[in-house]
């Protein structure tokens, strides 16, 4: 089940965000990541500035997240994360599907590193197509997806 998330999950959320990105920080051999840094203060901030959704399991636990914000005609869709033992059952499609309903008719973007090719698979096979991509470092690439 998919709900809005409450003050009251944000920390949950942030520790599966650290749990879940592992994988993300393994693709590099670097665990000095953006999301596995962010403090708890940071995900209070984009709680207020936008929409925070969490999917749940039977048991109320929380099982995955997307976080969005609208400015200026687009909506910038962020950390979307499933538990990585709850992986490939369709929980992230739903996750950003529900994170486009909430802000109707819009042009959505987001952004991943270039090496996460399921990720990649996942966003164009739910319409997104790449338009930009930014080179951080030797190592590191994002590649930036748009949906209108």
């Amino acid at each position: 089940m998919i709900k809005k998330a409450q003050k009251e999950d944000l920390e949950k959320i942030l520790e599966l965000q650290y749990l879940a990105y592992r994988s993300e920080a393994k693709l590099f051999g670097n665990m000095d990541i953006p999301p596995l840094k962010q403090t708890i203060e940071e995900v209070y901030d984009e709680f207020h500035k936008g929409t925070i959704l969490k999917a749940v399991n039977d048991e109320g636990g929380i099982i995955g997240s997307v976080r969005a914000y609208q400015e200026k005609g687009t909506v910038y869709i962020g950390k979307l994360m499933v538990h990585p033992k709850m992986q490939k059952k369709g929980i992230g499609t739903k996750l950003l599907l529900e994170i486009e309903n909430e802000y109707p008719n819009q042009r959505y973007e987001l952004f991943t590193s270039t090496k996460s090719i399921s990720n990649i698979r996942l966003y164009e096979k739910l319409g997104y197509k790449i338009f930009k991509e930014e080179v951080v470092s030797q190592e590191l690439q994002f590649v930036y997806l748009q949906k209108i």
